[in-house]
């Protein structure tokens, strides 16, 4: 290989993605390996590095053509320091990836939160279009979200900008949420919220496509409602019609705050794709300053299981620029 290349480093819980990407974005080469989570996850960061000095040897590259590294890990990270304050899933406290990095593969490394670093991706190669305002949202087993304004990804006083799934949605009688708050956004529009929301409403009409589902496999995912929702089912057309009410609401409030110019949802519920835009937008029209409405296209996300590592290259470049 004789082009210069940046690692993107994906870190989740069940495996670390990476790839070496050249500086206009394309994928060289992309492997993964498994997490390490055992004894608090104290080999990960030794596996990422013994596995991106091993497939480089191979593949031909120099050291010096590894220009710097970009990791995005779940989880509260000091972004000036290179720490993790917490990661749960991982094990890791106050953990100094950056330094470990560094120390262990001689070469510049940056840390932001994955959520950030999946908009990141979609901002340069993905459906953002190279967007300087943007706003990302990731509809998975939680609410994620990333912002990016004048082309900076935004972190705030302590690095928590961007919890979108957090924002308050149904204010009184909500359902608990992980980050010990009631009704938050997460609780109502992730693919778990999703779900909860049609375990209850079909025990209350047990009928149609929906009840169906329930008696064969003896629980009702997202991806059934809106396959439901699809098929003109009432009960899961409701159910779309709830989530997506409060998603549109709280997107509108942020774009009245933000004015992106695109606004990139991603995760395991976008594959309903057209059907959830369609839902969203309705609730944003409604709630969005109308010239805001007018100016912000929301779109379904492109890059899938890249947008990290593409969003930790695009970090490493930005460092590597500085």
């Amino acid at each position: 290989m004789n082009k210069n290349v940046f690692v993107g480093v994906d870190i989740g819980g069940t495996t670390v993605k990476l790839a070496f990407i050249d500086e206009i974005g394309t994928i060289q080469h992309k492997w993964e390996i498994k997490t390490a989570r055992e004894e608090a996850g104290k080999y990960i960061l030794r596996d990422v590095s013994e596995s991106i000095l091993t497939q480089a040897k191979e593949l031909g590259f120099k050291k010096s053509q590894l220009l710097a590294v970009g990791v995005g890990a779940p989880g509260y990270i000091d972004v000036e320091n290179g720490v993790i304050i917490e990661a749960v899933n991982l094990g890791w406290k106050n953990y100094p990836i950056q330094k470990e990095l560094e120390d262990r593969l001689q070469l510049p490394a940056v840390i932001d939160n994955d959520a950030n670093v999946a908009a990141a991706g979609e901002k340069w190669k993905g459906a953002g279009n190279g967007a300087d305002n943007l706003l990302a949202i990731t509809l998975g087993t939680g609410v994620g979200g990333g912002v990016i304004a004048g082309g900076e990804i935004v972190h705030g006083e302590i690095g928590m900008a961007g919890e979108i799934g957090h924002i308050t949605s149904v204010k009184s009688g909500g359902a608990s949420c992980n980050c010990g708050k009631t009704g938050c956004l997460e609780t109502v529009a992730s693919a778990t919220g999703i779900a909860r929301l049609a375990m209850e409403s079909v025990h209350t009409k047990p009928q149609g496509y929906l009840k169906r589902i329930l008696d064969e496999h003896g629980n009702v995912s997202a991806k059934d409602v809106f396959d439901g929702a699809n098929q003109g089912d009432e009960l899961s057309l409701s159910i779309v019609r709830d989530s997506t009410e409060h998603l549109g609401f709280a997107m509108a409030n942020l774009a009245n705050a933000l004015n992106p110019e695109i606004i990139v949802i991603g995760g395991g519920v976008s594959r309903a794709g057209t059907l959830l835009v369609n839902y969203i937008r309705q609730s944003f029209d409604k709630y969005a300053i109308p010239l805001i409405a007018k100016s912000t296209t929301i779109k379904i996300a492109t890059l899938g299981n890249d947008a990290g590592v593409i969003g930790a290259a695009w970090l490493a470049k930005q460092k590597s620029a500085h």
